[in-house]
């Protein structure tokens, strides 16, 4: 069965509450899922997964020094993680607060790993972002892209 991590940092909340949706989408597509707070993750286990998703809330329109940490941390299984599917979330205090800035600049970590990127040509393309707390439309979002990510983690890692 395909694995999937959905590792995410927050300190108000929202972001969490993503990764816990996007979870459940996931989930709906029959693929394992772990969703951790990267305090709570190893780099050694990113090797264990088909599909890592990170989310992070947006800081000076860049993710949070606790996920930057675990990219940089990540430089020592440079090749190791090519093929695996990548994805990203963000969450940000207003409107034009750096989200999909954000969002890209995990994806320009994934893919130097050599990842396969869901991308969606309706709604977020780059990855669901919330503006504060989760709202109805960032619900439909994120359960859309954790059964994307699913999806295309089963076709590649079945």
């Amino acid at each position: 069965m395909a694995r999937i991590l959905i590792c995410y940092y927050s300190r108000s909340g929202n972001t969490k509450k993503m990764a816990y949706l996007i979870q459940k989408g996931a989930m709906e597509e029959g693929v394992d899922v772990d969703t951790l707070d990267v305090k709570d993750v190893k780099i050694d286990s990113l090797l264990g997964y088909d599909g890592i998703i990170l989310g992070s809330p947006t800081y000076y329109g860049l993710p949070s020094y606790q996920i930057k940490e675990l990219i940089d941390k990540s430089n020592k299984l440079h090749g190791k993680l090519e093929g695996k599917v990548g994805g990203a979330f963000s969450s940000s205090t207003n409107i034009g607060g750096g989200n999909e800035t954000t969002v890209l600049s995990i994806l320009e970590s994934l893919l130097i790993h050599g990842m396969v990127v869901c991308g969606d040509s309706s709604g977020d393309h780059y990855g669901p972002v919330s503006i504060e707390e989760p709202d109805s439309r960032v619900e439909i979002v994120c359960i859309r892209y954790g059964r994307r990510v699913a999806t295309l983690t089963k076709r590649l890692h079945g």
